[in-house]
């Protein structure tokens, strides 16, 4: 059970000898939200297989139950079968994934996120604009490849202030930088600073690239953080914005912070002489799996939690066109049989 305070509560030990605060906003964002029913409503409307390239949300146990309902995850197109459907995840690709899939005519559904959408469009402006382009990001990352693919020939990684000095570009008055969406926000700051002191004329993009949830999970972990003896952030290993979060959490003023994909990984020695608790999660979480952290707190006497609302989101995405026209179809076909 959560009790909703709206503000951050001002509590002394003498008031509450234990509290567990629950951040908001928290868990699925828009994009992940989308590329997850996507997903669900390909299976439910061509059946099983429904191939997808990577996962499609960085949560494992978000991608083991569509494995359930019979999504197949693979690595590379070569795995999938000509002519089968796979969906991309919401992480991006890049053109040349696209032309592989052309070319084993494959049946695509693109479920990039958006937001991811903006910042390749901005990379092939920058690119076509004829600058070279500081592409701020982890390396190995689906997102950085994706984006990195649309202007290979003028993209260069740049993973945090240390890369700087090994920075070549052409002219350094035509420099522009973008961001992977899920980065921390601090830290991308800091590293285009950095940037910016080596090429004053850095040309940024024309919105922030670091996503709205990325932002808002971030400043609701700060909220929470402050005097918590404990934060736990549940989302999985490979899930950047969770991690963040964590380092957040830490920056912020918590004393510790952990990571857990759920409930089962908590370590009840964490908890030794905890009163103040703090819950949050990645952008890629599904709400039962933060329930079942609760739940194991109030089964060890913790108390109800009290939710700390930062901000509100009410963005929701359309799926993807492909998907629409079929379902669109689908519909139709049903209406005239009836």
């Amino acid at each position: 059970m959560t009790t909703d305070l709206g503000t951050p509560p001002v509590l002394s030990p003498d008031e509450a000898e234990r509290v567990v605060l629950l951040a908001a906003p928290r868990g699925y964002c828009a994009g992940v939200d989308r590329a997850v029913v996507t997903v669900e409503q390909a299976l439910d409307l061509y059946g099983s297989p429904v191939y997808v390239r990577k996962q499609i949300v960085h949560n494992k146990h978000v991608v083991s139950d569509l494995e359930s309902r019979g999504a197949i995850f693979v690595e590379e197109l070569d795995e999938v079968p000509e002519g089968a459907t796979v969906v991309f995840s919401a992480h991006g690709v890049s053109p040349e994934v696209h032309r592989q899939a052309a070319e084993r005519e494959l049946k695509t559904i693109d479920a990039t996120c958006p937001l991811v959408t903006k910042v390749h469009h901005e990379a092939k402006r920058f690119a076509g604009e004829d600058y070279d382009i500081l592409l701020i990001g982890h390396e190995g990352h689906e997102e950085v490849e994706g984006t990195a693919g649309e202007a290979p020939d003028h993209i260069q990684l740049v993973q945090g202030p240390g890369d700087v000095d090994q920075i070549v570009v052409r002219d350094p008055e035509r420099v522009a930088w973008l961001s992977q969406t899920t980065l921390s926000v601090d830290e991308t700051l800091e590293t285009v600073a950095a940037i910016r002191e080596r090429f004053p004329a850095l040309l940024d993009p024309p919105s922030d690239d670091i996503c709205y949830a990325t932002q808002n999970r971030q400043l609701a972990v700060k909220e929470i953080a402050r005097d918590a003896d404990l934060v736990i952030v549940v989302g999985s290993g490979n899930s950047s914005n969770s991690v963040r979060l964590v380092e957040v959490a830490l920056e912020a003023g918590a004393a510790a912070s952990y990571r857990v994909d759920d409930a089962s990984e908590i370590d009840e020695a964490w908890l030794d002489g905890v009163s103040t608790v703090s819950v949050t999660s990645g952008a890629s979480v599904p709400e039962e799996l933060v329930r079942g952290v609760l739940d194991f707190l109030a089964e060890r006497g913790y108390p109800d939690a009290q939710a700390v609302h930062s901000a509100e989101e009410s963005l929701i995405f359309a799926l993807p066109k492909e998907l629409r026209r079929d379902l669109k179809a689908a519909a139709q076909q049903a209406a005239g049989r009836a």
